[in-house]
């Protein structure tokens, strides 16, 4: 289908439109033409108008006034009335009333938090989310329960503590949904040692700085770190244990595949004191496996499991995503009564999301997506094995394309939150970053204000340009000091 945008908020109409168009090639245009539907969006005499048209009939007209709007807490207000505006008109040819309404390329609890540091009650917040942006009721209190978890949480944070992040981004082979800095290990296995140099003078270089504070957390992702053979995950673990000192809380380690799992990798992560790792699964099912790139079975995902409870790993995560090619509800239900039966700690959930820079996107006409009603038979799925596993909602955010507009959700058993996760999504701690593609944050509490230091993403930029990502950070460093 087709769109056209006739002033600057054209990012904000686009969100709306891929709501309903999941899956499908969305492309823009300058003028109506004889081609099946299209949307465009326009502002006249303080009016935001949708229309829409079909074989150039208009068939849907939607306005709303642009006039004496007020200050939004969640965004521009004038850019929401637009938002508003092309939803209410696309529901009239797709009559779906998405949950989280018009609210989109945000992070709920983050903003729920803000209001409620501003003064405003829980029913203020509920009256927003459910007037303006039409979210539905279950949203609003899934948020509003998630955010007052996370505000216990970040009623400890200070000045003086810090998180750490730490990036592998190899894999032995790249899944079809990821966007993330993954390269394939066969491809680099001559390289991963002197990226592992490169890592390690990056963290020498923010040693001294890192240990003045006290260290919260420690996570490893990526990629997957256990892509690295045995040898080499040793020197990295040890690389972080010689020069940081213990982290307070926490320390996760992403073993997300299975096939790069084993028992001296299991045993190394409790040797240098992990407290958390995440096995993930995304499916029990061996067909959907093979589709998504994955080079693991059910049965591979289980003896991981099986192994890491033999070398002691009492806080296990596992991940899955929904609405992956050709999954229905059953599909899903047979994946959470195999994880039912691991009694893992810790549970997320993922709703599958249209990355621009995954394979996924680049074949779209290939991919059979979840309906939106199946999507949400799943999610209802999975929110009730976890209460049956004893589990509650304690993190959540939400990306751009994601099917049904729906959410991804953290569950853990009590007193499991992985503090790491709540840190990332709701921005009020420093978390200094190490690896290609890693991102630093430095959040300055007395102005609520974030600076950010980007590592590049590719591993030979980040080879050749280690000194270029280690300013960077001093620069950010030297200017918080005056």
């Amino acid at each position: 289908m087709y769109y056209i945008v006739e002033h600057k908020y054209l990012d904000d109409v686009l969100s709306v439109i891929q709501l309903f168009y999941f899956g499908e090639k969305i492309k823009q245009i300058y003028d109506v033409i004889d081609d099946n539907i299209v949307i465009k969006s326009s502002i006249e005499n303080d009016i935001s108008i949708c229309r829409i048209y079909k074989n150039k009939e208009e068939i849907v007209y939607k306005e709303n006034s642009l006039k004496d709007i007020e200050k939004d807490t969640f965004s521009n207000e004038k850019a929401r009335i637009i938002k508003l505006t092309v939803y209410e008109a696309i529901q009239k040819i797709r009559p779906l009333n998405m949950p989280w309404g018009i609210l989109t390329g945000v992070r709920p609890t983050k903003k729920i938090n803000e209001m409620l540091e501003q003064g405003f009650t829980e029913r203020d917040i509920k009256n927003i989310l459910k007037d303006k942006y039409l979210a539905t009721d279950e949203k609003i209190d899934l948020a509003i329960d998630i955010a007052k978890i996370e505000k216990n949480i970040l009623k400890n944070n200070n000045n003086n503590k810090i998180s750490i992040y730490l990036g592998i981004p190899f894999c032995p082979t790249r899944c079809v949904y990821c966007s993330f800095p993954s390269f394939n290990l066969n491809s680099y296995t001559k390289k991963v040692d002197l990226y592992l140099d490169c890592l390690e003078k990056e963290i020498l270089a923010m040693k001294d700085y890192v240990n003045s504070f006290e260290i919260e957390s420690i996570y490893i992702g990526g990629g997957t770190p256990t892509s690295l053979n045995e040898n080499q995950f040793y020197r990295f673990l040890k690389m972080i244990d010689d020069n940081f000192k213990k982290p307070l809380i926490e320390y996760t380690i992403e073993a997300g595949r299975a096939d790069t799992i084993t028992r001296n990798k299991l045993k190394t992560m409790k040797d240098f004191n992990a407290t958390r790792i995440s096995i993930n699964p995304q499916t029990m099912n061996d067909k959907t496996l093979k589709l998504i790139g994955r080079n693991h079975l059910e049965k591979d995902f289980l003896n991981a499991f099986y192994l890491a409870r033999e070398e002691g790993h009492n806080n296990i995560n596992t991940d899955i995503i929904l609405g992956l090619t050709d999954e229905n509800s059953n599909d899903v239900l047979y994946t959470m009564d195999k994880i039912y039966t691991l009694k893992p700690e810790s549970l997320t959930v993922h709703t599958l999301a249209l990355k621009r820079a995954s394979r996924l996107n680049e074949n779209i006409d290939d991919f059979n997506p979840s309906s939106f009603y199946e999507m949400e038979k799943m999610i209802n799925i999975t929110r009730e094995y976890a209460r049956k596993m004893d589990m509650y909602p304690y993190y959540m955010y939400r990306q751009k394309n994601m099917i049904g507009n729906f959410e991804n959700v953290g569950y853990c058993k009590d007193n499991l939150e992985c503090f790491y996760n709540i840190q990332i999504m709701e921005e009020k701690q420093t978390i200094i970053s190490f690896g290609a593609g890693a991102t630093s944050k430095f959040y300055f509490e007395d102005t609520n204000l974030i600076k950010r230091a980007f590592n590049v993403k590719s591993v030979d930029d980040y080879i050749n340009r280690i000194d270029e990502m280690i300013q960077r950070k001093r620069e950010i460093i030297e200017e918080e000091s005056k």
